[in-house]
């Protein structure tokens, strides 16, 4: 016979031991020992059972609630962090230093947050939430880098206005040198500094498993990647890379692929001009994605850089790949000169990328006595967080004594005499991609040969002086003008089209094209400016030609009509523009659904100065090629084997144009002469144009074309939103068409995809221009950058407008027009809104 016994108690490990005869105990006493070895068992199976109910059913219960009382105690609860360095006087730098686990950074570093402890504990109020100091780097001088943690309870959370960076500099400036002198290395301690810094960069190069990494720059470039890339980056990533060069190098980093989320609140990279994440030393935050066009390049002041990812989203992007090198101080900080001849350029220091902080240039032009200057920058860009355009406190172009920053779309300055200066400063925060600059010496006598001299420094072609547009950038060019009949004149002289005239915009600056339009009372006035009595509102019918009398109708809920938008289940919302604004309307979530469009994933800046598109900057935009033709129509990308475009490309008197075989289509395209890598060519399976279709009037003028192979989207290749058919894009709205077509009246098609900002027409005055030729099926626009229209070769492309959301909708499809920008003679559009249950059903689009 045997037992089970367990030394140790009860966390013991199981032993068997075989008992003798010897070691049995006396028959007289077996009922005995098996009665109480029964009550031993039920007890210890009891205990087991109560255990094992324990361990399953009440631990995580008890688990669960002390997560979620952390949870609630983080989310109602403050961290506030606040980051900088310190100048270390007589301490010899080593080059252990660069180490954080090496003995000398250990000691060093323990002995500074020692005194940064006390120095914070001598402050009653601080005190009571201050958390860690931590010694994140040493760098040349000797400078230490620091952070320090407060936690504020939710019970205090009232207190946070009082963390503010004057009050920790002020116990700083006031304890630090004191306590450095007590330590037990004496340290002497000056220019400490401290700005606010987002917690989750707070990183402790000492601590295990920390997403921390050192780098060494030479003169040869090197890569790294963020974690997960070329998949995705994880959730809650908290990385930091330190890159270090010799001394005399500054730091040069590009990133030729960057896709970080879109929201810089939640996911972001940060650099610093720095070892240290002190706001005063930031060099740039970005996230979202860059075109390779405009790829993210920085450069540091000195030879240390900081880089770091943020991510919290819960929908990751690939992140980036980063190349670094070193290069000397002094090349990287060349810029200014001399500058004698009588026409060239010049560009802020390492155009196109970001300019280096801390960095003073000084541009001297000289041409031949009698002359003078124009400086006409063809990109400028000096953006920087809470700066006063007016002001320009911090990086700025400095000219004739007028300092200039932000981001301009035009500026062209004159000098005073044969010569000029055009300083550039940046300071210790925030750079930027600068500005690249032309400069023409002229005659003063003549400024502008055979055309018109704006004030500002600008020439134009004569013909666009006193035609209704502010061409010169400061309206010079329509002041002083003799309107001609079909202008209006405004109470400031100005000369505007008389179809602008009671259109809800101010266009003569003074609103004086505005006045008089005003309805008379009980009456209200419709998008187009007619006035109907104010009985007809919300009355579930269209009184007013663009159906603005039934919009936003709280009176009208669940009432369907042609004008409201009819959700899945049939219900209607009565409100302006509801699908795909990013709130939830439908009770089925039908107004939000199929919304992956409309959207561009490059990020643009503006650039001054022609109207070339940008790489992936109209990504649904789509080049049709005729047989060997080349470019003859565009087209708009709405579905990954749908494209819309404009019937009359196909129903022409050739019968061959309406065989899909004959066609070759090209989305992603920027170049027409270019072999890019980014293009996707796909042949068409069907054509489908409108049965309706009418070759002399252009009524009807639409078309979808089916692809033989499905489309990836891409950066480059991304559908655009099709409007629903209660969607109003009023009079005045400002919209965009491109396209490849002519750059002028019979002119040859543009190799780099064209776009030109036109404006709304009101369907009133459309008709009237056009001399009654419109149907309710079509729309006009009018040019607003002078002289740009769609013209030849535009045909089926988008006209597209960005809603509230920030969401891109096609509204028109390129149709016909007379002539291409001539005055007064605005295009005409396919007007989308009526055709959406065609493509629909043509589609399931």
């Amino acid at each position: 016979m045997s037992t089970t016994v367990y030394k140790n108690g009860r966390n013991g490990n199981e032993n068997v031991v075989f008992l003798t005869n010897t070691q049995k105990p006396a028959s007289k006493r077996k009922k005995t020992g098996l009665v109480v070895g029964g009550v031993l068992l039920l007890l210890v199976l009891a205990a087991v059972a109560g255990f094992l109910i324990w361990w399953f059913a009440v631990k995580p219960k008890l688990l669960q609630q002390k997560m979620a009382l952390d949870m609630a105690s983080q989310q109602n609860s403050r961290t506030v962090v606040f980051s900088g360095d310190m100048k270390l006087i007589d301490a010899p730098y080593k080059p252990e230093y660069q180490n954080p686990k090496s003995m000398e950074f250990v000691e060093t570093a323990d002995e500074l947050q020692d005194i940064l402890n006390r120095t914070i504990n001598s402050d009653t109020f601080l005190k009571k939430y201050y958390n860690q100091s931590v010694i994140s780097a040493f760098s040349d001088g000797v400078k230490a880098y620091h952070w320090i943690r407060f936690d504020i309870p939710s019970a205090d959370v009232a207190l946070l206005p009082k963390f503010t960076e004057e009050r920790v500099l002020e116990t700083l400036r006031r304890g630090v040198r004191q306590e450095g002198k007590r330590s037990m290395q004496a340290f002497t301690i000056t220019d400490i500094t401290a700005s606010i810094t987002d917690p989750r960069m707070a990183r402790n190069p000492r601590a295990p498993a920390e997403c921390f990494f050192q780098l060494e720059a030479t003169s040869s470039f090197q890569t790294f990647q963020s974690p997960g890339y070329p998949d995705k980056y994880p959730v809650q990533t908290r990385c930091q890379w330190q890159i270090r060069a010799p001394n005399g190098n500054a730091i040069l980093i590009k990133f030729p692929f960057f896709y970080i989320q879109d929201s810089c609140s939640s996911d972001y990279v940060f650099i610093f001009d720095s070892l240290s994440t002190d706001a005063a030393h930031a060099i740039t935050q970005n996230c979202g994605q860059r075109p390779p066009t405009n790829p993210l390049e920085v450069i540091s002041s000195g030879n240390h850089m900081l880089i770091n990812l943020i991510t919290d989203s819960p929908t990751q992007r690939p992140g980036f790949e980063a190349r670094y090198r070193a290069l000397p101080v002094i090349t990287a900080q060349t810029c200014g000169g001399l500058l004698t001849r009588e026409s060239g350029n010049f560009t802020s220091p390492q155009y196109p990328s970001f300019y280096p902080p801390m960095v003073d240039c000084n541009w001297t032009i000289s041409v031949p006595v009698g002359m003078k200057i124009r400086v006409k920058f063809t990109m400028f860009r000096l953006k920087e967080p809470g700066v006063n355009i007016r002001i320009c406190h911090k990086d700025y172009v400095l000219i004739n004594g007028t300092k200039y920053c932000g981001e301009r779309s035009s500026l062209a300055l004159n000098s005073n005499s044969n010569t000029m200066v055009i300083s550039f400063h940046s300071d210790s925060s925030y750079t930027d991609k600068g500005f690249s600059a032309q400069y023409k010496a002229y005659d003063p006598q003549n400024p502008c040969p055979g055309q018109f001299a704006c004030a500002t420094g600008f020439c134009i072609s004569k013909e666009l002086q006193c035609d209704g547009w502010n061409d010169c950038g400061d309206m010079s060019d329509e002041k002083k003008c003799q309107c001609e009949e079909d202008h209006f004149v405004c109470a400031n002289g100005m000369c505007k089209p008389r179809y602008w005239l009671c259109d809800q915009m101010n266009d003569c600056g003074d609103n004086s094209d505005e006045q008089g339009c005003s309805c008379g009372k009980n009456q209200f006035r419709c998008g187009d400016g007619t006035c109907l009595p104010l009985t007809v509102m919300c009355n579930g019918k269209k009184d007013c030609t663009d159906s603005s009398d039934e919009a936003s109708c709280k009176e009208s809920a669940g009432m369907c009509t042609d004008f409201t938008f009819t959700c899945g289940n049939g219900q209607c919302v009565n409100k302006l523009n509801a699908e795909c604004d990013r709130v939830t309307d439908c009770s089925d979530g039908t107004d939000e659904q199929n919304c992956d469009c409309g959207e561009r994933p490059y990020k643009h800046n503006r650039i001054v100065g022609g109207q070339n598109a940008d790489v992936g900057e109209w990504p649904w935009q789509v080049s049709l090629h005729y047989q060997t033709n080349g470019h003859v129509c565009g087209a708009s990308i709405i579905s990954n084997k749908w494209l819309l475009s404009a019937a009359h490309c196909f129903m022409t008197g050739d019968p061959a144009y309406r065989e899909p075989e004959n066609w070759m289509t090209y989305s992603g395209m920027n170049d027409q002469q270019k072999d890019e890598k980014s293009v996707q060519m796909r042949e068409v399976k069907t054509i489908i144009t409108h049965s309706d279709y009418n070759q002399m009037t252009f009524d009807n003028d639409i078309a979808v074309l089916e692809l033989k192979e499905p489309l990836e989207f891409s950066s480059t290749v991304h559908p655009v939103c099709l409007p629903s058919s209660s969607h109003i894009f009023p009079p005045g709205m400002n919209c965009w068409v491109t396209g490849w077509g002519a750059l002028r009246e019979g002119g040859s098609i543009a190799n780099v995809l064209q776009k030109a900002m036109v404006k709304i027409i009101n369907d009133t005055v459309c008709d009237s221009v056009t001399e009654g030729q419109v149907t309710s099926r079509m729309m006009c626009s009018g040019f607003l950058t002078g002289g740009v229209d769609a013209c030849q070769g535009d045909s089926g492309g988008p006209l597209v407008c960005v809603s509230e959301a920030n969401i891109w909708f096609q509204c028109g499809i390129v149709s016909w027009g007379e002539g291409c920008a001539r005055r007064n003679k605005p295009g005409v559009y396919t007007r989308l809104t009526k055709f959406r249950q065609w493509i629909r059903q043509h589609t399931q689009v």
